[in-house]
């Protein structure tokens, strides 16, 4: 069975078109007009081991908030779309990464329970346009989309941009292990018989 899906969203200030294959390679094929979230985007899909085509225009004279947050829910629903009842998963990730002085740890539960927990150094201050808050508001909207929950902790770091990387690095992985195939009886992974 092919885990694949394709969303696309369009609003006054937004159009994102995206195709989500969890079975890749890692291949990325991305343009949302704001190169470090490309980077970032690729990094995830190369750890997570997805294949991501990602088309994206927005309003960037205004913002990079709305292009940024939108990518967040047209992933996230693609993500949701590809799992179905999320039968035969593993359903939990942890994925803890380093990038020179960072060091970073993303733990998710795919439990259609949205939930974001996200930690970072308090000494880490932005000089850029894609900062460590305009991730965040891309993690909650992924998270809410995609009905996960979803902590993340960079427990240390100096340099931003190797904060960032270690965050993205660490979701890819995270969310590759969750979504793995397990040997199950043919329900989701749940005590209570359902997710």
């Amino acid at each position: 069975m092919t885990r694949d899906a394709a969303v696309s969203r369009q609003t006054r200030e937004t159009k994102i078109e995206i195709h989500l294959n969890l079975d890749g390679a890692g291949q990325a094929d991305i343009s949302s007009g704001i190169p470090f979230f490309d980077h970032m985007l690729t990094a995830f899909c190369v750890h997570g081991r997805f294949d991501l085509k990602l088309m994206a225009a927005g309003d960037l004279d205004v913002d990079l908030h709305h292009t940024v947050e939108d990518v967040g829910l047209v992933l996230g629903q693609a993500l949701f779309d590809t799992l179905g009842d999320k039968t035969g998963i593993q359903r939990f990730g942890d994925s803890c990464v380093p990038m020179d002085e960072a060091l970073s740890r993303v733990t998710v539960d795919l439990s259609n329970r949205p939930c974001l927990v996200y930690h970072f150094p308090d000494k880490l201050r932005s000089g850029t346009a894609f900062d460590i808050y305009l991730a965040r508001e891309f993690f909650q909207a992924l998270c809410i989309k995609g009905g996960f929950n979803l902590h993340i902790n960079a427990y240390y770091g100096e340099n931003e941009h190797h904060v960032l990387e270690s965050i993205f690095k660490a979701m890819g992985r995270s969310l590759c292990q969750a979504t793995r195939p397990l040997n199950s009886n043919g329900r989701p992974l749940s005590s209570k018989g359902v997710l």
